[in-house]
C-alpha cells in the first residue's frame, strides 16, 4: 500500500533554516495537492501551508514570509522550506497529500510526521 514518506526534520538553532520533503513511497503514484501541518506538544494540530494542484499556495499567518511550500514535479516531491526558525516552530510536522495513479485520484494520505526542534 502506498504511503507518504517525510524527511528533513532535525535540530536547528533559532534563526536557522530547514527543509522538509514529502514523497509517495511508490514511484507509480504522484502528488497532486498537498498540505503541511504541525503539532506542538500540548497543542492541537494546525495547518501551516498548502499547495494546490496548480501550485497556488496558502500560509498560516505565523509562518508567512518565512516558510515556502513548493513542488518538484521531476522528483515528485513537495517541500517545505523553513527560514528564520523560531523556538515556537518546534513541532512534529506532517505532510498531507492527494495522490494520483496514472492520472486518477486514489485518495488522501498522511505522512508519519517528522520532528523539528528549534533551540534557544
Amino acid at each position: 500500500q502506498v504511503q507518504l514518506v517525510e524527511s528533513g526534520g532535525g535540530l536547528v538553532q533559532a534563526g536557522g533554516s530547514l527543509t522538509l520533503s514529502c514523497a509517495a513511497s511508490e514511484s507509480t503514484f504522484s502528488i497532486n495537492a498537498a498540505n503541511w501541518y504541525r503539532q506542538a506538544p500540548g497543542k492541537e494540530r494546525e495547518l501551516v501551508a498548502g499547495i494546490s494542484s496548480r501550485s497556488r499556495t496558502n500560509y498560516a499567518d505565523s509562518v508567512k514570509g518565512r516558510f515556502t511550500i513548493s513542488r518538484d514535479n521531476a522528483k515528485n516531491t513537495v517541500s517545505l522550506q523553513m527560514n528564520r526558525l523560531r523556538p515556537e516552530d518546534t513541532a512534529v510536522y506532517y505532510c498531507n497529500a492527494d495522490l494520483l495513479h496514472s492520472g486518477w485520484y486514489t485518495g488522501n494520505y498522511w505522512g508519519q510526521g517528522t520532528q523539528v526542534t528549534v533551540s534557544s
